[in-house]
């Protein structure tokens, strides 16, 4: 069922992308800093998921929460001709990548465990 859920979202992605019209420059940071956020609590909750403790509230609380702070961030630093915006970008880019290093590990422990059973069941 996720897997469907997964290509309907590609197929609708892809669609939408071949079909929108193309962001202004203007623009062009501020949809960059909150697509990284969004990321960013995407991979928090695939994370929250594999230790059983996903809070929907939270999730969607951390995503908008997240997007519009990284945004008014953006904004802000536009105004003072500060790039804020990077640091930011660090944050939410080290914590995807912490996010990542647990599900990797998560699914490695999880394969080597099921190759070792399958190894002790053909003994």
């Amino acid at each position: 069922m996720t897997i469907l859920f997964i290509v309907v979202g590609c197929i609708i992605g892809v669609v939408l992308g071949v079909n929108a019209p193309t962001i202004s420059y203007i623009y062009a940071d501020y949809l960059a800093i909150s697509i990284i956020a969004a990321l960013d609590s995407v991979f928090g909750g695939i994370t929250a998921t594999l230790k059983n403790n996903f809070d929907f509230k939270v999730f969607v609380s951390g995503f908008f929460g997240n997007a519009i702070l990284s945004i008014l961030l953006t904004l802000l630093g536009n105004k003072l001709n500060v790039d804020i915006y990077l640091a930011a970008i660090v944050v939410f880019v080290g914590r995807m990548f912490n996010n990542l290093t647990i599900i990797r590990r998560y699914y490695i422990e999880k394969w080597d465990t099921m190759r070792k059973e399958s190894k002790k069941e053909k003994e």
